[in-house]
């Protein structure tokens, strides 16, 4: 998508684009009315000053943190079309610095971390809806079946289902805006909740209404995926629905509340007030579209958590994982290991909370802690683009103190089950750290020599038919960025033992781009007809398909004439112009002969580890195992001082 075609796409307003914004971008924050108005009042007595002070604070929530923040200033972070937090962070990244990289990291875990309590938390309020027919049934079980189907069902895809979650999105927030309007009808006196002095009166004067807004920061979980779904529907679009998702949702508070005033003096139990609302002739209707609804949004959470998975691969923070592309739709991707960690995630949840009530006390804190970094982040991205000084330190102060006393207000949930999900953040955060970092180390132990002194030799043994060849083409994936030099341990590997003969040597480097679909290459020709450097520069959500990318180009190169095969004895008996291609892999493992300090020693250990249950290269460049040789070298980073050996002569 080139920039000129990427601003129009953000500018397009359609009817289809509208349709797939409602299906994609607000399932997550479209389901809260489900449950965030039930954690704030369940077991505990409802009064006005609470009823109208949570709807008052669930009103300007909306408005600073998803109208305010996202819709209008994040989604102005487009990366050539995308959005999320680690787009984010490429665009900026070559402004900054690297420790920008933190802020980064911390909210794509936090961010995949709570993706283990949605599903959960979003189906289970769905089914409990049933409760009110069946006092006594079970839901645990009907939750897990529906979690299992889901994640089941990801490997195959959502190009076919996918085209209803539009229709079925629209259906279900019309609903919802219908049931609200109708109960909101007999109290319209809630509508002065929009006076945010009600939301003051709730925080201050009533006792421990500050810790409620753990619970009201419900109503804005679901913001962060406005962003990371631009490229899916285009900014025009999704301000333009969220207008229509906003009025609905708040049709839906503003109904539960009215609810709610004429109950007061009551303890809520059992039910929410969302289906308390829903007249009984409609009532099995609610719960179909709810669950439905629900599936939805957990949907596009999984997808979400995969793009952010894959991106971070590109960008070298996460460790190499398989990535399958299951249909012909943009974007659409699948990570096995990410699908089942998720799902065993999700079942654990539900067996260990069993009921929506008890996971909304652990739900939100660690999504509170993505929308800080995203902040951070937004606050360098709008200087970069010469925002004034005064604006950005006033929207990012806003923003930061808003979100400081969420994340106060969510920290009671730490003991209540909060742990998990910061706990699960904290680990995959460090998975990052120790990947970047031990990434790191080993680039710094690389040596890079100059191409150019080994050419006379490379000629030569190209030519010498006393030595057996190896293949027509030997193709060495590089690090080095550089067509001048190229790492030690490649020309060691063609020269040292029995020398690797072929008629051309190819160094192929892979460079992933801030950008998102980029797909261009360029060749250096550094001894024609024998040595060539080729660099592939590719986008970061690009699957980096080399063996069939490399092939393209070698059967250009020979049809330009620019590569001579001809002279290929082997030709003459293949299919084939281009002859054979070898692809030879130099996979490093840690030296016995190392001495490092403990903590170092930890830090690579684990890097290796992680290395080693990871993804190997050639499946990562997407290289057939058929033509492909892996070469084993030894890594020192702290070499073992010699120790003084006493020879024993008897």
């Amino acid at each position: 998508m080139t920039l000129h075609s990427s601003e129009d796409f953000h500018k397009r307003v359609t009817g289809a684009g509208l349709l797939i914004a409602v299906g994609i971008v607000f399932g997550d924050i479209g389901t809260s009315p489900l449950y965030t108005l039930n954690a704030i009042f369940h077991g505990r007595q409802v009064t006005e000053d609470v009823a109208l002070g949570a709807f008052s604070a669930i009103f300007w929530t909306l408005f600073f943190q998803t109208t305010l923040k996202y819709v209008l200033i994040t989604l102005q972070a487009d990366n050539k079309g995308e959005g999320g937090i680690l787009s984010l962070y490429a665009l900026i990244r070559r402004y900054w610095g690297r420790w920008l990289l933190i802020p980064a990291m911390a909210g794509g875990a936090f961010l995949i971390a709570d993706g283990i309590i949605t599903p959960p938390i979003s189906v289970s309020s769905a089914i409990e809806g049933l409760q009110k027919i069946y006092p006594n049934i079970q839901t645990e079980p009907i939750v897990i079946v529906i979690l299992l189907l889901l994640f089941t069902f990801q490997q195959f895809g959502t190009e076919r289902i996918g085209k209803i979650f539009g229709p079925v999105m629209v259906v279900w927030f019309t609903f919802i805006g219908i049931i609200g309007f109708m109960s909101l009808v007999g109290r319209p006196d809630v509508l002065k909740a929009f006076n945010p002095y009600y939301a003051w009166v709730m925080l201050q004067e009533i006792p421990g209404g500050f810790w409620l807004l753990g619970s009201v920061f419900l109503c804005t979980t679901g913001a962060e995926a406005l962003y990371s779904d631009m490229g899916h529907c285009g900014r025009a679009n999704i301000r333009i629905s969220w207008i229509y998702v906003k009025a609905m949702l708040l049709l839906s508070y503003a109904g539960q509340t009215a609810w709610l005033l004429n109950h007061t003096g009551q303890h809520l139990e059992g039910l929410s007030p969302f289906y308390l609302i829903v007249p009984d002739s409609l009532y099995l209707v609610s719960v179909a579209i709810a669950t439905f609804a629900t599936i939805i949004a957990s949907q596009a959470l999984i997808s979400g958590c995969f793009t952010l998975i894959n991106e971070a691969i590109r960008l070298d923070i996460w460790p190499r994982l398989r990535v399958i592309f299951p249909g012909s739709m943009k974007g659409q991707l699948y990570i096995p290991f990410i699908n089942w960690f998720l799902m065993t995630g999700c079942i654990a949840m539900v067996l260990y909370f069993r009921e929506s009530t008890r996971m909304e006390a652990a739900y939100g804190l660690s999504i509170t802690l993505t929308m800080l970094m995203s902040t951070v982040l937004i606050a360098f991205y709008l200087y970069v683009k010469h925002v004034s000084f005064v604006w950005v330190f006033l929207v990012t102060t806003l923003f930061l103190v808003i979100e400081s006393c969420f994340l106060w207000a969510n920290l009671q949930k730490f003991s209540d089950g909060g742990w998990i999900t910061i706990l699960m953040g904290a680990l995959l955060c460090t998975v990052m750290y120790i990947w970047h970092r031990g990434r790191s180390i080993k680039r710094e132990l690389t040596t890079l020599v100059d191409i150019e002194a080994y050419i006379p030799k490379l000629k030569q043994l190209s030519e010498d038919d006393d030595i057996q060849k190896y293949a027509t083409n030997l193709v060495y994936l590089t690090t080095s960025a550089s067509h001048r030099q190229i790492e030690k341990t490649a020309i060691y590997s063609i020269l040292a033992g029995l020398p690797k003969r072929a008629d051309v040597y190819w160094f192929v480097h892979v460079n992933v781009l801030d950008e998102p679909y980029a797909l261009r290459y360029k060749v250096d020709t550094i001894a024609k007809n024998d040595v060539y450097f080729i660099e592939f520069n590719l986008g970061f959500r690009v699957d980096p398909r080399i063996d069939f990318y490399f092939r393209q180009v070698l059967h250009e190169l020979v049809q330009t004439k620019e590569v001579d095969l001809s002279d290929s004895e082997e030709l003459e008996y293949q299919q084939t112009k281009i002859g054979d291609i070898r692809f030879l892999i130099l996979d490093s493992f840690l030296s016995f002969d190392n001495d490092m300090p403990f903590w170092k020693n930890l830090l690579v250990r684990s890097y290796f580890n992680l290395k080693a249950i990871g993804v190997k290269e050639a499946a990562n460049f997407g290289l057939d195992e058929s033509n492909v040789t892996i070469e084993k070298y030894p890594v020192v980073v702290t070499p073992v001082v010699p120790l003084p050996l006493e020879r024993d002569w008897h």
